[in-house]
Protein backbone atom coordinates (compact mmCIF):
# COMPACT_ATOMS: atom_id res chain seq x y z
CA UNK A 1 0.00 0.00 0.00
CA UNK A 2 1.50 3.53 -0.84
CA UNK A 3 1.55 5.81 1.62
CA UNK A 4 -0.18 9.28 1.36
CA UNK A 5 2.02 12.33 -0.09
CA UNK A 6 1.40 15.40 1.21
CA UNK A 7 1.02 18.80 -0.91
CA UNK A 8 4.00 21.25 -0.28
CA UNK A 9 2.72 24.28 1.69
CA UNK A 10 2.49 27.38 -1.18
CA UNK A 11 4.21 30.30 0.25
CA UNK A 12 1.89 32.78 2.18
CA UNK A 13 1.67 36.56 0.60
CA UNK A 14 0.18 39.72 1.57
CA UNK A 15 0.11 43.02 0.45
CA UNK A 16 0.01 46.18 2.42
CA UNK A 17 -0.81 49.93 2.07
CA UNK A 18 0.66 53.04 3.93
CA UNK A 19 0.50 56.20 3.25
CA UNK A 20 -0.06 56.30 -0.91
CA UNK A 21 -2.06 56.26 -3.41
CA UNK A 22 -2.08 52.93 -4.14
CA UNK A 23 -1.33 52.82 -7.64
CA UNK A 24 1.53 50.29 -7.18
CA UNK A 25 -1.57 47.80 -5.96
CA UNK A 26 -3.14 48.45 -8.61
CA UNK A 27 -0.62 47.96 -10.90
CA UNK A 28 -0.31 44.34 -9.25
CA UNK A 29 -3.65 43.69 -10.89
CA UNK A 30 -2.51 44.35 -14.35
CA UNK A 31 -0.58 41.24 -14.33
CA UNK A 32 -3.59 39.72 -16.89
CA UNK A 33 -0.67 37.46 -18.50
CA UNK A 34 1.07 36.10 -15.17
CA UNK A 35 -1.50 36.15 -12.32
CA UNK A 36 -2.70 32.72 -12.76
CA UNK A 37 0.54 31.22 -13.42
CA UNK A 38 1.58 33.54 -10.11
CA UNK A 39 -1.28 32.19 -8.12
CA UNK A 40 -0.39 28.68 -8.96
CA UNK A 41 2.87 28.89 -6.75
CA UNK A 42 1.85 31.22 -4.13
CA UNK A 43 -0.76 31.59 -1.11
CA UNK A 44 -2.55 35.11 -1.30
CA UNK A 45 -3.47 35.89 1.81
CA UNK A 46 -3.99 39.32 2.51
CA UNK A 47 -4.21 42.05 -0.26
CA UNK A 48 -6.93 44.31 0.79
CA UNK A 49 -7.76 45.64 -2.79
CA UNK A 50 -8.71 42.32 -3.70
CA UNK A 51 -9.94 39.97 -0.79
CA UNK A 52 -10.80 40.35 2.43
CA UNK A 53 -8.66 37.16 3.95
CA UNK A 54 -6.30 38.07 6.88
CA UNK A 55 -3.07 35.88 8.26
CA UNK A 56 -1.17 35.48 11.48
CA UNK A 57 2.11 34.81 9.37
CA UNK A 58 4.13 35.95 5.92
CA UNK A 59 6.72 34.32 3.69
CA UNK A 60 6.89 37.57 1.77
CA UNK A 61 5.30 40.54 2.89
CA UNK A 62 5.09 43.63 0.45
CA UNK A 63 4.94 47.36 1.61
CA UNK A 64 3.13 50.19 -0.42
CA UNK A 65 3.30 53.57 0.87
CA UNK A 66 5.89 55.86 3.12
CA UNK A 67 5.28 55.74 7.03
CA UNK A 68 3.80 59.73 8.23
CA UNK A 69 1.18 58.71 11.20
CA UNK A 70 1.66 57.16 14.78
CA UNK A 71 -0.12 54.42 13.33
CA UNK A 72 1.94 53.74 10.36
CA UNK A 73 4.73 52.71 12.91
CA UNK A 74 2.94 50.29 15.15
CA UNK A 75 1.44 48.81 12.00
CA UNK A 76 4.62 48.19 10.37
CA UNK A 77 6.51 47.27 13.71
CA UNK A 78 3.37 44.31 13.85
CA UNK A 79 3.40 43.20 10.02
CA UNK A 80 7.71 43.28 10.19
CA UNK A 81 7.23 40.69 13.36
CA UNK A 82 4.90 38.36 11.16
CA UNK A 83 7.02 38.52 8.35
CA UNK A 84 10.01 36.24 6.79
CA UNK A 85 10.74 38.67 4.04
CA UNK A 86 9.57 42.24 3.77
CA UNK A 87 9.77 44.22 0.51
CA UNK A 88 9.19 47.84 0.07
CA UNK A 89 7.16 48.82 -3.38
CA UNK A 90 7.34 51.68 -5.05
CA UNK A 91 8.93 55.49 -4.18
CA UNK A 92 6.67 56.14 -1.02
CA UNK A 93 7.58 52.98 0.58
CA UNK A 94 11.46 52.36 -0.32
CA UNK A 95 12.24 56.53 -0.28
CA UNK A 96 9.83 58.54 1.30
CA UNK A 97 8.49 59.50 -2.02
CA UNK A 98 6.13 62.70 -3.18
CA UNK A 99 5.11 62.48 0.49
CA UNK A 100 8.27 63.11 2.09
CA UNK A 101 7.82 66.89 0.36
CA UNK A 102 6.15 67.65 3.93
CA UNK A 103 9.07 67.09 5.70
CA UNK A 104 10.70 70.64 3.88
CA UNK A 105 7.94 72.72 5.77
CA UNK A 106 7.50 72.56 10.16
CA UNK A 107 5.22 69.53 10.76
CA UNK A 108 2.39 71.88 12.99
CA UNK A 109 2.57 74.09 9.90
CA UNK A 110 1.81 71.04 7.20
CA UNK A 111 -1.50 70.14 10.13
CA UNK A 112 -2.77 73.45 10.31
CA UNK A 113 -2.39 73.61 6.14
CA UNK A 114 -4.46 70.61 5.52
CA UNK A 115 -7.01 69.83 8.29
CA UNK A 116 -7.11 73.67 9.66
CA UNK A 117 -9.27 73.98 13.20
CA UNK A 118 -9.73 69.95 13.30
CA UNK A 119 -5.93 69.45 12.97
CA UNK A 120 -5.77 68.32 16.93
CA UNK A 121 -7.63 65.19 15.58
CA UNK A 122 -5.03 63.29 13.00
CA UNK A 123 -2.09 63.22 14.79
CA UNK A 124 1.44 63.53 11.82
CA UNK A 125 4.88 62.54 11.30
CA UNK A 126 7.37 63.69 8.86
CA UNK A 127 6.79 60.84 5.66
CA UNK A 128 9.68 58.31 5.73
CA UNK A 129 10.84 55.07 3.75
CA UNK A 130 9.69 52.20 5.26
CA UNK A 131 13.70 51.10 6.02
CA UNK A 132 13.71 54.22 8.42
CA UNK A 133 11.56 52.44 10.68
CA UNK A 134 11.98 48.65 10.18
CA UNK A 135 14.59 46.28 8.07
CA UNK A 136 13.64 46.23 4.32
CA UNK A 137 15.06 43.18 2.38
CA UNK A 138 14.40 43.79 -1.06
CA UNK A 139 12.86 47.14 -2.37
CA UNK A 140 11.14 47.63 -6.04
CA UNK A 141 11.66 51.12 -6.83
CA UNK A 142 9.86 53.47 -9.32
CA UNK A 143 6.23 55.60 -9.29
CA UNK A 144 4.48 53.51 -9.89
CA UNK A 145 6.38 50.06 -9.07
CA UNK A 146 7.98 48.47 -12.19
CA UNK A 147 6.03 45.09 -13.30
CA UNK A 148 8.97 43.53 -14.87
CA UNK A 149 10.91 44.30 -11.82
CA UNK A 150 8.14 43.44 -9.69
CA UNK A 151 8.06 39.91 -11.37
CA UNK A 152 11.93 39.22 -11.43
CA UNK A 153 12.16 39.58 -7.47
CA UNK A 154 9.07 37.52 -6.79
CA UNK A 155 10.45 34.44 -8.93
CA UNK A 156 13.51 34.95 -7.49
CA UNK A 157 12.40 35.11 -4.25
CA UNK A 158 10.16 31.98 -4.95
CA UNK A 159 13.29 30.40 -6.20
CA UNK A 160 15.22 31.01 -2.42
CA UNK A 161 17.95 33.20 -4.53
CA UNK A 162 18.55 36.55 -4.13
CA UNK A 163 17.22 39.45 -6.66
CA UNK A 164 20.14 40.99 -7.95
CA UNK A 165 19.41 44.82 -7.45
CA UNK A 166 20.16 47.82 -9.90
CA UNK A 167 22.76 49.73 -9.53
CA UNK A 168 23.65 52.22 -12.46
CA UNK A 169 21.75 55.11 -13.88
CA UNK A 170 19.12 55.65 -15.99
CA UNK A 171 21.28 56.68 -18.54
CA UNK A 172 22.96 53.84 -18.84
CA UNK A 173 19.55 52.05 -19.61
CA UNK A 174 18.91 54.68 -21.86
CA UNK A 175 21.90 53.61 -24.28
CA UNK A 176 21.49 50.31 -24.07
CA UNK A 177 18.13 51.18 -25.59
CA UNK A 178 19.79 53.09 -28.07
CA UNK A 179 17.43 56.43 -27.14
CA UNK A 180 18.45 59.39 -28.18
CA UNK A 181 19.20 61.62 -25.34
CA UNK A 182 16.54 63.86 -24.30
CA UNK A 183 19.08 66.31 -23.67
CA UNK A 184 19.79 66.65 -27.50
CA UNK A 185 15.72 67.34 -28.26
CA UNK A 186 16.05 70.40 -25.50
CA UNK A 187 14.39 68.41 -22.44
CA UNK A 188 15.99 68.29 -19.33
CA UNK A 189 15.81 64.86 -17.60
CA UNK A 190 16.83 63.44 -14.24
CA UNK A 191 18.86 60.14 -15.48
CA UNK A 192 21.81 60.67 -15.39
CA UNK A 193 21.79 60.34 -11.36
CA UNK A 194 18.72 58.31 -10.90
CA UNK A 195 19.24 54.81 -10.02
CA UNK A 196 17.54 52.80 -12.96
CA UNK A 197 16.29 49.43 -12.84
CA UNK A 198 13.05 50.96 -14.76
CA UNK A 199 14.35 50.01 -18.43
CA UNK A 200 14.28 53.88 -19.18
CA UNK A 201 10.80 53.50 -19.29
CA UNK A 202 10.00 57.27 -19.66
CA UNK A 203 12.28 58.63 -21.86
CA UNK A 204 11.85 55.53 -24.52
CA UNK A 205 8.94 57.14 -24.78
CA UNK A 206 10.04 60.69 -24.72
CA UNK A 207 9.13 61.79 -21.10
CA UNK A 208 12.06 63.18 -19.28
CA UNK A 209 13.14 61.23 -15.69
CA UNK A 210 11.74 62.90 -13.04
CA UNK A 211 13.70 60.96 -10.89
CA UNK A 212 10.88 58.50 -9.11
CA UNK A 213 13.65 55.69 -8.69
CA UNK A 214 15.53 57.68 -6.07
CA UNK A 215 19.66 58.45 -6.92
CA UNK A 216 22.31 56.50 -7.18
CA UNK A 217 24.89 55.77 -5.17
CA UNK A 218 27.22 58.70 -4.28
CA UNK A 219 25.61 61.57 -7.27
CA UNK A 220 27.53 64.05 -8.58
CA UNK A 221 24.92 66.45 -7.55
CA UNK A 222 26.68 69.38 -8.48
CA UNK A 223 27.44 68.81 -11.92
CA UNK A 224 23.62 67.57 -12.05
CA UNK A 225 22.67 70.95 -11.02
CA UNK A 226 25.47 72.59 -13.75
CA UNK A 227 23.97 70.60 -16.71
CA UNK A 228 20.25 71.24 -15.45
CA UNK A 229 20.73 74.66 -15.26
CA UNK A 230 22.66 75.75 -18.33
CA UNK A 231 19.96 73.94 -20.13
CA UNK A 232 17.21 76.49 -18.42
CA UNK A 233 16.46 76.26 -15.42
CA UNK A 234 16.88 78.59 -12.88
CA UNK A 235 18.39 77.01 -9.80
CA UNK A 236 15.28 77.08 -7.96
CA UNK A 237 13.85 74.76 -10.28
CA UNK A 238 17.17 72.44 -10.88
CA UNK A 239 16.33 72.02 -6.55
CA UNK A 240 12.89 71.55 -7.01
CA UNK A 241 13.33 68.88 -9.80
CA UNK A 242 15.77 67.38 -6.96
CA UNK A 243 12.92 67.51 -4.07
CA UNK A 244 9.91 66.39 -6.01
CA UNK A 245 10.71 62.16 -5.14
CA UNK A 246 14.01 62.76 -2.87
CA UNK A 247 12.63 65.30 -0.25
CA UNK A 248 13.55 62.63 2.67
CA UNK A 249 16.90 62.38 1.88
CA UNK A 250 18.91 65.38 3.45
CA UNK A 251 21.54 65.57 1.09
CA UNK A 252 18.82 67.07 -1.32
CA UNK A 253 18.07 69.77 0.58
CA UNK A 254 22.09 70.63 0.23
CA UNK A 255 20.77 72.09 -3.31
CA UNK A 256 20.50 75.76 -2.44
Amino acid sequence: MKSAQTTPEKPKIAFFDFTSCEGCQLNKLNLENELLDILQHVELVEFREAMDGKADFYDIAFIEGSLSTPTCINRIHDIRRRSNILVALGACASIGGINSMKNLQPIETVRETVYGDEKYRFPTLPAMPVSAVVKVDYEIRGCPMSIPEFLHVLKALLMGKTPSKPDAAVCVECKLRENECLYDRGIVCLGPITLGGCEAICPSFGQFCTGCRGLVPNPNKNAMVDILTQNGLSLEEARKRFLLFNSYNAEGKSIT
